[in-house]
């Protein structure tokens, strides 16, 4: 039975026939031909993987929600992602219901509003948390700062690693060696076990060295936490490619015509990693996400009173029997936004090059 990979190379192959007669037909037709950008091919592929595209629209539909989340808290659900309605009511219907209410019958404990789905004007739509505070204001705040750490230490990640690559891809030496070696020693370590020791002491103490001082709760802290545990991730299979690259006939002519070092790795091999620089990038914000949602859950991510999916989910897990819905929102969230990213970067690698074997394991 033939494997995915296969697949996916017979159908690059498919449209590369596709294209040659194409182009055959319009030879013999007396029509002029004219040359296409390999990213050109790229987007044409993509834009007929009509399931990527979907996911990349639910995608974008979660990043504009997150962004517009004042929006909809001052305008809509009237209050903050911190403000507390423990004695308030909310109308719902002709009747007002209160926001947390004791047991009745002798038990312990309070009984909160659930989602009262849009029956209340906008207010407590996926209903309230322990503390009387609105669930989709606090999923959607939430959702901001899990995207910034995960897109923010996406781009430092992809940045650092796209340096160390090209330094010791090009030059080789002790200079790769000592860049593989710290490649390696990263690589030893378990990501979630070398990113809790690292959120932990930095969300204690914070983060000062030399000109940099970062307070505890400061979001940059899982930002640098998580950019700097991936680093490995993306830049070793860089460095491989790099080292390939670096053999090349078009290499070997432009440093016999006198091109700088600089030049030579920005102006002709960073140019031909960076469909796998793209599609890394799309895939290491899902798996960012995700390591965020996980740090914070434990502790040693995003600390309160910011929120994130995983605190959120950290704050519902004590009510799971009774107020399901504390938890099963900011994780469907998170499944959501992972499955999308990760749905259109398989789509993006197949359309840039089908034979691609990008991936971000660890």
């Amino acid at each position: 039975m033939a494997t995915t990979e296969e697949h996916r190379a017979r159908q690059g192959n498919a449209e590369l026939t596709l294209d040659t007669a194409e182009l055959l037909a319009r030879e013999e037709h007396g029509v002029s031909i004219t040359g296409r950008s390999p990213w050109y091919l790229a987007w044409r592929r993509l834009r007929r993987n009509y399931v990527a595209l979907a996911f990349l629209g639910i995608f974008i539909l979660i990043v504009v929600a997150c962004a517009l989340a004042p929006v909809y808290a001052h305008h809509v659900a009237h209050t903050g992602p911190d403000d507390n309605h423990v004695t308030d009511t909310v109308k719902i219907g002709d009747r007002q219901v209160p926001v947390m209410s004791l047991n009745q019958g002798g038990r312990l404990g309070v009984t909160i509003l659930g989602p009262t789905w849009w029956h209340a004007g906008g207010r407590f739509v996926l209903g309230a948390d322990g503390n009387g505070r609105d669930v989709a204001v606090r999923v959607l705040y939430g959702g901001r700062n899990s995207l910034k750490v995960g897109i923010g230490s996406a781009l430092i990640c992809t940045f650092l690693s796209i340096v160390l690559a090209l330094l010791a891809g090009y030059y080789g030496g002790w200079g790769d060696w000592l860049i593989s070696r710290f490649f390696d020693l990263i690589w030893a370590f378990p990501v979630i076990l070398l990113a809790i020791a690292l959120g932990a002491a930095l969300s204690i103490n914070g983060l000062h060295w030399g000109p940099i001082n970062i307070e505890t709760g400061s979001l940059w802290i899982p930002t640098l936490v998580i950019s700097y545990v991936l680093i490995p991730y993306v830049g070793r299979p860089l460095r491989g490619q790099i080292l390939s690259l670096r053999e090349k006939e078009f290499v070997e002519a432009s440093i016999s015509q006198g091109a700088k070092p600089l030049r030579v790795m920005f102006a002709e091999i960073l140019p031909n990693i960076a469909s796998s620089v793209l599609v890394f990038f799309t895939l290491i914000i899902a798996s960012n996400i995700l390591t965020e949602a996980a740090l914070s859950f434990l502790g040693a991510g995003v600390q309160p009173p910011n929120p994130s999916w995983g605190t959120l989910i950290a704050e519902g897990q004590t009510r799971l029997t009774t107020a399901p819905w504390l938890t099963l929102v900011p994780g469907l969230a998170i499944v959501m936004t992972v499955l999308s990213l990760n749905i259109f970067g398989d789509g993006l690698r197949d359309a840039l090059d089908p034979r691609a074997k990008v991936r971000i394991e660890h």
